[in-house]
């Protein structure tokens, strides 16, 4: 059965590899109509805003009322994460944690019959894009662990509550075989990051995955509040 799917991205960052074969500027908001093409012919529903939405002369509060409504319709999240998407410090200044937030809670509003009906917690799903070089390292980063091979997750780069429900699985695998790293394996997160080369091929895959961790969303520690501080520890 088709998903009602909601993307969370930074519109204007440039630091992405370029798409196209045309020399104007690339930015997450061409990946993000990349995706929209793409799932028009399946049986998902886009619920973001079009590329032809410009929202930009709204009042703050308007843009939130409608950004929450198409989450609150919505039950699956997608968290596009590029390398200039997080402004230092400024959390509570930006759409993506808030989104990301109202995406997580469980919301009540009434239909059109006057009934209150209450929201689940959407499956979420983070899509890391390429940087400028094509490369992921920036957020996956493949190492050598414990003669093996891992990928780090710099969490530091991303929101507060996009990190904080990282790594937040209660039935932990996870072992240290050298000093300051800890090794997670199997299931790790609520909202797992996946490649855009690999989400883009298999979109159903990675989907059907959300869907799964959220039927047993009991077993992760949830965050669903924006902080104001961030922690930069990393995992892998």
């Amino acid at each position: 059965m088709g998903k009602k799917i909601f993307v969370s991205y930074k519109y204007a960052d440039d630091q992405v590899e370029h798409l196209g074969c045309d020399d104007s500027t690339t930015t997450v908001r061409d990946y993000v109509t990349d995706f929209e093409n793409r799932i028009d012919s399946s049986n998902h529903i886009y619920k973001g805003e079009h590329d032809e939405e410009d929202l930009s002369q709204l009042e703050d509060d308007t843009i939130w009322e409608k950004l929450k409504e198409k989450i609150y319709d919505s039950t699956v999240t997608v968290v596009f994460i590029s390398p200039g998407m997080k402004e230092n410090s400024k959390d509570r200044d930006q759409w993506i944690p808030w989104e990301i937030s109202y995406s997580l809670k469980e919301t009540s509003r009434k239909n059109k019959n006057g009934d209150a009906v209450t929201s689940k917690s959407n499956a979420m799903l983070a899509v890391v894009l390429p940087d400028k070089e094509g490369e992921y390292s920036y957020y996956l980063e493949e190492l050598d662990c414990c003669n093996a091979k891992c990928i780090m997750h710099h969490t530091g780069k991303l929101f507060s509550i996009l990190k904080n429900n990282k790594f937040n699985y209660k039935k932990k695998r996870k072992y240290n075989c050298e000093q300051d790293k800890e090794i997670w394996q199997g299931t790790c997160s609520y909202i797992e990051a996946v490649k855009w080369c690999d989400f883009i091929e298999n979109i159903d895959y990675y989907i059907d995955k959300a869907i799964d961790r959220q039927k047993d969303i009991d077993d992760y520690d949830i965050q669903k509040e924006v902080e104001k501080k961030r922690s930069e520890e990393d995992g892998y």
